[in-house]
This record gives structure tokens, C-alpha cells and sequence, in this order.
């Protein structure tokens, strides 16, 4: 079993690193603002795709983290989701603009191992996951509770 995770983490990392080879080529000097308008930004190349799902986003992101401790760092502007193991933080950074339009200004990211738990008389253990906290510029939000 040990071979068999060492060759598909590999493989995964390295569709990760295709993806982001082929998504850096499609840079512009646009990006979308809070009220719907494009303006230029000196210097910083963005993604042309804000607000879409698409490119690295759907396999970067894997869900929102939502949690008491998560809904309460919603009012700093501290957004959590988990994401993949092998994202680098450029990555999640790239497609939390893909998906929602904004773009982050911190990143952190932890990875979090999985707890022991107990089915009748039988032990088991949950998934390890890697976590992301994104920190947004004020006035910024994203909509991550529609729906629930």
C-alpha cells in the first residue's frame, strides 16, 4: 500500500504543477473590483477568469470549512476551506480568485491529521486534510453560507 500512495501522491502533485504551468500563460492586467468594473493594476498580473469555475479552482478547493470557529473569523474577513494536500499557497491564492472574484491578501495554511474514532467495537480514524485561511481586504467578502 505504501508504493501505491507514494505513486498517486506523485501523480497528483504533478497535475498540480501542469495546471499551474498552463494557467500562468493567461495573464492579463485586469481585474474585476467589488462593484462589477475593471480597473488596471500597476504590476500585478491577474487572472482574467475571476468569478468562474474553472482552471485549478475545483481541484485546489475542495470545500468550505464550516465550523463555529470559522463563522466567528468570517467578521475578521478570515475565510477557512479545505483544499488539497499539494496546493502551495500561490495556488489557493489563484483559485479563490477563480472561484469567487477576490483576491486574498494572506493565505495560511495547516495541515490538520485525523482523530481517532470508534464504530461499535471497532477503531478507525478519519482523514487527514489540509486546511487554508484566507484572509480578505476590508470590504471584501465572499458568500460561502448560500444555501446552507
Amino acid at each position: 500500500m505504501g508504493l501505491l500512495d507514494r505513486w498517486s501522491k506523485k501523480k497528483d502533485q504533478e497535475k498540480l504543477k501542469d495546471l499551474d504551468k498552463k494557467s500562468n500563460t493567461k495573464v492579463t492586467k485586469t481585474a474585476v473590483v467589488k462593484d462589477e468594473k475593471k480597473s488596471e493594476v500597476a504590476g500585478a498580473p491577474v487572472k482574467p477568469t475571476a468569478g468562474k469555475l474553472g482552471g485549478i479552482s475545483y481541484r485546489v478547493l475542495v470545500k468550505p470549512l464550516i465550523t463555529e470557529k470559522a463563522a466567528v473569523a468570517e467578521s475578521n474577513n478570515k475565510y477557512s476551506f479545505v483544499v488539497s494536500r499539494f496546493a502551495t499557497k500561490d495556488q489557493i491564492k489563484q483559485a479563490v480568485f477563480e472561484a469567487y472574484g477576490v483576491e486574498p491578501k494572506v493565505v495560511n495554511v495547516a495541515n490538520i491529521n485525523g482523530r481517532r474514532v470508534r464504530f461499535g467495537r471497532h477503531f478507525g480514524r478519519r482523514g487527514d486534510y489540509r486546511k487554508a485561511i484566507i484572509t480578505l481586504p476590508k470590504g471584501q467578502t465572499i458568500s460561502i453560507h448560500e444555501g446552507v
